[in-house]
């Protein structure tokens, strides 16, 4: 007896559709007494999957064949990994033997891991597996419930909690009326309310902060430099609280990288917040940027729509730094391997900190020469010039005087940093389309060309700039997209001198050298 169960493997963060074929008995009698087979590429994990099937079934109080068994996993040549297909597998042992009749299975989308005592336990790229779902005009999907509430954020899906074998025969045989997961509350934007900390709690460093307000408004990437002490990790620790809340769009996005990562929060069916990564400094290359045998999303990727906090810049393998290059100009991460490719997104906002020196001691500025300036350059030569031109804004933060720290008069606050990123996003929503996810910083040559057009004194300004600084053609660029953004910050529909001479102050780095 033949059954077929459509399920799913994640490849990458994409749902792919796979077709389980449980095939029962056969003609050739001296291979009936062979243990059950899986076949299709089928990772450890997958080939393991039949005892717990066998156990699970058993002690649900159903028997297991004893013919020959042969299960297939279409296309034979996509690598399956993981246990979300235990579940689809058993349900094909059960229809092939009879236990469950009719076909209601197959307008359904199956996944689950099953325990031995016969319950089904979460998974992996649930909201994956819903759009699948969507997309293959499948009816509903079937699925822990743990995943319930995640996956029914998808529109347009019947979503059907499954916590056991048992459950899972009744509702297919007609015996057990479950009810579809209600779609969850739309939820509200993040507000300040959601978090413990404030940029009024930073004492001085009022220029540092319009510099983040510039970075939050355009989602441009930022490098602090100054001494311990200063202020830097405290300064980028609350920097989300300016940033805007998630669109659904982004959202939707964000959670299917945490879905697909296993890293989705209990109970929580759509991210709120902007995601926050901090990778410590001794991180390797797939660990930030992805990787594996299994291509599996890196800390850059898992901050999309979100921000990267390097703190330590210089202490960071100079062989991973260089590979955030490519991400961070495409806003991609493409992972080869000899039998697949796969694309995560990873369109994030770069937050850097370092100190001027290995000591710490010391200000970026040049001196007169000596030690200092050698344990300078030292320092810094870590850091390449290729990743440097894609960090837009550099800026030091200096050590933080007596009389900052005791006065009694409170800086600028999230609230009103908030108010001047809302306005600069509010310009770039009417600019790029008010779906669109683009900001300032990702604008392409074509919009650099419309958007950031420079009057006469603006370009005298950039060509002084360009001559005394040696900018690089990218480094051009930049200054107008971080113009454009203080420009958006004032309502001011040009760009003017005014607007290029605060962007060239931020390149820091380059006025060094």
């Amino acid at each position: 007896m033949l059954a077929k169960v459509h399920s799913f493997v994640l490849q990458g963060i994409d749902a792919v559709r796979c077709e389980v074929e449980v095939n029962i008995g056969g003609r050739q009698p001296e291979l009936e007494q062979r243990p059950p087979q899986i076949v299709g590429l089928a990772d450890t994990a997958v080939r393991e999957a039949m005892d717990r099937i066998r156990t699970a079934m058993v002690n649900s109080g159903f028997a297991f064949p004893q013919e020959r068994l042969l299960v297939n996993l279409a296309p034979a040549d996509l690598r399956k990994e993981g246990s979300a297909l235990e579940l689809p597998i058993a349900l094909g042992v059960l229809h092939a033997s009879k236990s469950i009749r009719g076909d209601k299975h197959k307008h359904f989308l199956v996944a689950g891991e099953l325990a031995l005592d016969g319950s089904v336990r979460p998974i992996k790229g649930a909201l994956s597996m819903a759009m699948l779902a969507v997309e293959s005009g499948k009816q509903g999907v079937l699925l822990p419930p743990d995943n319930a509430r995640e996956a029914a954020v998808v529109p347009g899906v019947a979503v059907y909690a499954i916590d056991s074998i048992s459950t899972l025969t009744g509702f297919l045989n007609g015996q057990l009326d479950l009810q579809a997961e209600a779609p969850p509350e739309q939820q509200s934007e993040v507000g300040a309310g959601d978090y413990d900390v404030d940029f009024a709690d930073v004492r001085g460093q009022e220029l540092a902060k319009r510099a983040l307000t510039i970075a939050a408004a355009g989602r441009h990437n930022v490098l602090l430099l100054g001494p311990p002490g200063a202020g830097k990790t405290m300064l980028c620790q609350r920097l989300p609280t300016i940033l805007p809340p998630l669109t659904r769009h982004e959202a939707l996005e964000t959670t299917r990288i945490y879905s697909a990562c296993g890293l989705l929060p209990k109970n929580i069916s759509l991210m709120r917040t902007r995601p926050v990564r901090t990778p410590h400094h001794s991180a390797s290359g797939a660990a930030l940027i992805g990787g594996g045998s299994i291509p599996r999303p890196g800390e850059v990727s898992l901050a999309h729509h979100g921000i990267l906090f390097l703190d330590e810049l210089p202490e960071f393998s100079r062989r991973v730094l260089e590979m955030l290059r490519q991400p961070l100009e495409a806003g991609t991460v493409t992972i080869s391997r000899a039998h697949s490719s796969v694309c995560f997104p990873a369109r994030c906002m770069l937050v850097a900190a370092m100190n001027p020196s290995a000591s710490g001691k010391g200000t970026i500025q040049r001196s007169n020469g000596g030690t200092q300036d050698m344990a300078m350059e030292k320092y810094l030569g870590r850091l390449s010039g290729p990743l440097l031109d894609r960090i837009d804004i550099h800026l030091e933060v200096p050590a933080v005087t007596y009389r900052d720290l005791t006065s009694k008069r409170e800086g600028q606050s999230s609230a009103d940093m908030r108010k001047q990123v809302e306005r600069a996003r509010k310009a770039q929503a009417q600019r790029f389309g008010e779906h669109s996810t683009m900001t300032n910083a990702a604008m392409r040559t074509t919009q650099l060309k419309e958007h950031c057009a420079l009057d006469e004194p603006s370009l005298m300004l950039m060509k002084q700039a360009m001559e005394e600084l040696g900018l690089s053609a990218r480094a051009f660029d930049k200054v107008r997209r971080v113009a454009r953004t203080i420009a958006d910050m004032e309502d001011s529909p040009a760009i003017t001198a005014s607007h290029i001479s605060e962007a060239v102050q931020y390149r820091l780095l380059d006025r060094r050298y």
